[in-house]
């Protein structure tokens, strides 16, 4: 491996890393983020299905709710200098990374006193009770938490040394789902997220900083701030859109739908995105940097995004069908699991939805990466126009139902980002996306039909998801070939190669 600041072979003479290492590290950080959090994962899943069963649909809905207020202000404590800082070519200097600390935690603040002042109009608008309004706070002192971490973060991201980020969210993680889960069997309700999130924003940031210290600074440079607002203005332009797009709906729904309302909707919602939550996340978060590394190099990138989607889509779209057939039949036999019945038709369409964000989410990556930041906020112009447009009229008319369709069409409407991408970087479809959706859809296939002739209890589960698994190796063989084996093996000789 080359050392830092070496010039043979970068990809510029001021590039911190070599093309070479950017490739190394990036799907280490790849194998890493989604092998070593695979069981956490698996945790949060659990976690989730306990809490479904201890809270009520109404306190899920108002979770959902105060979390989608917290987000839509957390959007104005960042003008995006942290990405600005992972996209920029040069090495950063240490008067960026204190100018950024400054102007964000300035920002921070001011969004805390809004949250604060505006508790009784949120309070009012939404019917919260004193438990409400704690998780209102809670989830603002936990905004605090995060800005504090946004240097070292950067820091490792830029290194691209995925091994020490990962462990904050892993430990984060584990903290978040064991307190949220004892709390609510005890009888917490709601106030079981808000100490919970406490709990989760003060070990990342102890975490964080042990393994990347960093010593915060305050400093300003007005030429400093100037070049990061370049990329920094557009792309968190495009984070308001996504946060009027995703939280910004939520808090209109609740107006429409209610608590309960936005309850099934959020359980759907929640599980739907889960495959993309469980391995896109991960993906994604590596890949922006390194996209960014090797944006001069076209056939590298080229290559890079359709294994990098092909990544994504032969593990999320088995997971989203095993997901669909097993849903019907879990609500059924998990002991006060019914509740969440009128939830499984919002499910199946806001897969659609889900369906499409497997592929189309890491062309909005790239275009980023890549400085075609212009391009992405067309794109999410046309997404929030959409949603706004579809989602809350059809809401008023169908309830849940006609909300989770409006979901559905927004999603189809992803070919257009598919279209614009491949204008810059000519990835394959085919390899990328079609060839785990047949797989995904010739297994789906055969577990309805096999479905059918099971009862429905915890046996039939377990048979459907062992035969799932059987039927989708032996599918995505056939479609992809031998290739796929030896993907396996660079993976785990990647993950356990020192």
């Amino acid at each position: 491996m080359a050392k830092i600041g070496d010039t043979q072979g970068h990809l510029d003479p001021t590039a911190e890393i070599t093309l070479e290492t950017v490739k190394e590290r990036a799907v280490r950080g790849i194998v890493l983020l989604t092998g070593r959090t695979f069981l956490l994962s698996v945790l949060s899943l659990v976690a989730i299905g306990f809490l479904t069963v201890f809270l009520e649909p109404s306190e899920f809905g108002i979770f959902f709710i105060v979390s989608a207020v917290v987000n839509f202000l957390a959007y104005f404590s960042d003008i995006g200098l942290a990405a600005a800082l992972i996209q920029k070519k040069e090495k950063v200097s240490d008067i960026d990374l204190k100018t950024t600390f400054t102007v964000q935690q300035a920002l921070v603040i001011i969004v805390l006193l809004v949250l604060f002042l505006g508790t009784p109009i949120f309070t009012k608008l939404y019917s919260l009770s004193f438990d409400g309004q704690l998780l209102l706070y809670a989830l603002g002192v936990s905004l605090l938490f995060s800005s504090l971490k946004t240097i070292p973060s950067v820091l490792l991201e830029r290194e691209l040394d995925f091994g020490k980020l990962v462990l904050p969210q892993i430990l984060e993680n584990l903290v978040y789902n064991l307190v949220a889960v004892i709390l609510a069997w005890q009888g917490f309700g709601i106030r079981s997220f808000a100490y919970a999130v406490l709990a989760r924003g003060a070990i990342g940031l102890v975490a964080i900083y042990i393994l990347r210290p960093w010593l915060p600074g305050f400093a300003f440079s007005k030429k400093s701030l100037k070049k990061l607002l370049s990329f920094g203005v557009p792309y968190q332009v495009n984070t308001l859109l996504a946060t009027l797009k995703d939280d910004g709906m939520t808090a209109v729904l609740g107006g429409i739908l209610g608590a309960t309302g936005i309850g099934f909707l959020g359980w759907a919602q929640k599980w739907a995105q889960a495959p993309l939550r469980f391995f896109m996340d991960h993906v994604i978060k590596v890949t922006f940097p390194a996209f960014a590394r090797m944006q001069s190099e076209k056939e590298q990138l080229k290559r890079s995004v359709t294994r990098s989607i092909f990544f994504i889509c032969f593990l999320v779209f088995p997971s989203l069908v095993g997901l669909l057939i097993l849903a019907p039949i879990l609500v059924e036999v998990i002991p006060r699991y019914g509740k969440w019945t009128p939830a499984l038709i919002p499910l199946g369409l806001i897969a659609i939805n889900t369906t499409f964000a497997a592929a189309t989410t890491q062309l909005t990556n790239l275009l980023n990466a890549i400085g075609k930041i212009k391009y992405t906020f067309r794109l999410m112009i046309m997404w929030t126009v959409l949603t706004y447009a579809l989602v809350p009229g059809l809401a008023l008319k169908f309830g849940i139902n006609g909300a989770a369709f409006g979901y559905a069409l927004v999603g189809l409407s992803s070919v257009v980002a598919i279209y614009v991408t491949r204008r810059f970087v000519a990835f394959s479809l085919k390899d990328g996306v079609f060839k785990p959706a047949l797989a995904a859809a010739l297994m789906g296939v055969t577990l309805l039909f096999i479905r059918r002739l099971l009862p429905v209890n915890f046996m039939a589960v377990w048979v459907l998801v062992g035969t799932g698994i059987l039927i989708y190796i032996i599918s995505i063989y056939l479609t992809v070939g031998a290739s796929i084996i030896d993907d396996v093996k660079k993976s785990f000789k990647t993950l356990f190669n020192r």
